[in-house]
């Protein structure tokens, strides 16, 4: 049997599940549009973990009212998302680089590996 929820609050799951929703195809469409691969990895990273966010929210919202009690099962999806987008967009930056300085592309220096200065040398 569906619980029956208060108009305002199933306004406000909604809302939230739709711009949660709308922000995953924001993600989306700028994983499609952009250009370059560094443009690439931040569209689908950043804005679809808010999209994520944005769910859980609603998703927590709604099963804490229809079971009368806190539902906080669905927090572990985000913190999820959130701990793993981070760590998958930075090795997927480190690989990029990486080949696109094997291929000699014009990408910023290596930071671990100390630059030579020509003023420092001994002559």
């Amino acid at each position: 049997m569906t619980p029956v929820l208060p108009l305002w609050l199933e306004i406000i799951v909604a809302a939230l599940v739709l711009g949660g929703a709308l922000l995953a195809l924001l993600g989306a469409v700028g994983l499609l549009r952009l250009r370059s691969f560094f443009e690439r990895v931040h569209a689908p990273s950043v804005i679809a973990t808010l999209g994520c966010w944005l769910i859980v929210h609603a998703t927590v919202l709604y099963f804490s009212v229809a079971d009368q009690s806190l539902a906080l099962h669905a927090l572990l999806i985000a913190v999820f998302v959130a701990i793993t987008v981070p760590v998958m967009s930075i090795f997927l930056m480190r690989a990029g680089l990486f080949r696109a300085r094997l291929a000699g592309e014009a990408v910023p220096p290596s930071l671990s590996q100390p630059r030579s200065d020509p003023s420092t040398q001994d002559s």
